[in-house]
């Protein structure tokens, strides 16, 4: 119902729709592309903590305090996105008491995303195993659980994801490439074992899962 409040607006590949520490004015709504959600140090430092697709509402829970964004959002892929002011959103949640359960959540999805983000940076006891945390949590989040994986970030962007430098990630996608747990032709990653990765990010095998169909938020 949202994307009837305000139509969608579409945005380049390199636009900022909010700053962290800007005053939140609405959340985003994004209808198609991707949206880089990071934060940084004072010494410039950035850290990426999620990528926002269709479907996701970003700025939600700085929308919700009336507080600043806690984040910077940048359009990583061209997007089109629906803006929502706060006090438009505020009233529609008023008037749609199952949309603000809905929103609720929300909030406890990005809640968990967060604690698996501090988990995969703080607890992992190597790069080698922050990077198939990360290959494993793509092919999650954003390719229904399969092996084909379409990842449309630098190698810079993948190590401020993960905590890592640049050089970190060329040597470690080299290494197991020459592992034969993967192979890469341009933004295409190919999981070719999944076992092997698992063990190595220290977790279980999952199922595979089917399509999303609840919005996420960040």
């Amino acid at each position: 119902m949202l994307d009837t409040i305000i139509p969608p607006v579409a945005y380049p590949k390199g636009a900022v729709l909010f700053m962290e520490g800007q005053t939140a004015c609405g959340i985003f709504a994004v209808c198609s592309g991707q949206v880089k959600l990071s934060t940084s140090s004072v010494e410039g430092k950035a850290i990426i903590l999620k990528i926002a697709e269709a479907g996701e509402l970003i700025g939600l829970p700085a929308t919700l305090s009336g507080g600043p964004y806690e984040v910077t959002a940048e359009v990583s892929e061209p997007a089109q996105a629906n803006f929502i002011p706060r006090a438009t959103f505020l009233r529609f949640l008023h008037a749609n008491p199952q949309a603000a359960i809905q929103v609720a959540h929300l909030l406890t999805e990005s809640h968990y995303a967060g604690h698996e983000v501090i988990q995969s940076l703080g607890l992992s006891r190597s790069a080698s195993e922050k990077l198939a945390r990360f290959l494993l949590g793509w092919s999650a989040n954003h390719a229904r659980g399969q092996d084909r994986l379409r990842i449309a970030l630098t190698q810079q962007e993948i190590g401020e994801m993960i905590g890592v430098s640049r050089e970190t990630v060329t040597r470690l996608l080299t290494n197991f490439k020459k592992r034969n747990l993967l192979t890469v032709t341009g933004a295409t990653v190919n999981i070719c074992n999944r076992a092997a990765l698992q063990s190595l990010a220290g977790t279980v095998a999952q199922p595979k899962l089917g399509p999303r169909h609840e919005p996420t938020s960040a």
